[in-house]
């Protein structure tokens, strides 16, 4: 019996054995500087800037002013322009007048999500979250997601984070004024 379970062990050691190697391949691609760059376009680049790339650029048909939108949130504002070949859509938010989240949904009838992840796959190791939705890579201050159908997404971690906080800020307050007035029956 006790043969059976050295022979046992011994199997499922090797079964076991390629998910080890895997985690340190993950942890040892996470050194890789991920871009904060697609074409001319970048995380941090100035309105005025993005608007004369996106009109110089062949893979967008920016239309100018007219495709940016003011959002009612803090110094933010938010340019969607429709692309050719490759790119369907493209989105760009900006706050206090610098990109901070890149967003480009591809057109599935030209390139696959498969090429994609693969490609990111190989430039910049497997990703750190991987689920049937989504394939994100991130460092400190960048996240990149692919999203299905096929939409990649490059966001300020930095900038993003403050938000987030900020509006855990804000919510905290309405939450202690909406307690105030409850407390004053």
């Amino acid at each position: 019996m006790s043969h059976k379970w050295i022979i046992f062990a011994f199997l499922l050691s090797l079964l076991l054995l390629p998910l080890f190697g895997q985690e340190t391949q993950a942890a040892s691609d996470s050194a890789v500087e991920l871009p904060r760059q697609f074409r001319q376009i970048s995380l941090g680049m100035s309105l005025d800037d993005l608007k004369t790339t996106l009109l110089n650029d062949n893979y967008f048909h920016f239309r100018g002013d007219r495709d940016v939108s003011l959002l009612p949130a803090r110094e933010q504002s938010l340019v969607e322009t429709t692309g050719s070949s490759f790119i369907r859509r493209a989105f760009f938010q900006l706050r206090d007048g610098e990109v901070f989240i890149m967003a480009f949904t591809l057109n599935t009838a030209i390139i696959d999500h498969y090429s994609v992840f693969m490609q990111f796959t190989e430039k910049y190791g497997e990703p750190s979250y991987l689920d049937p939705r989504m394939a994100v890579w991130e460092t400190e201050e960048t996240r990149i997601a692919i999203e299905r159908p096929l939409t990649v997404k490059y966001i300020d971690k930095v900038v993003f984070n403050d938000i987030i906080n900020e509006s855990g800020l804000i919510e905290s307050g309405h939450v202690r004024l909406r307690q105030d007035f409850l407390n004053e029956f």
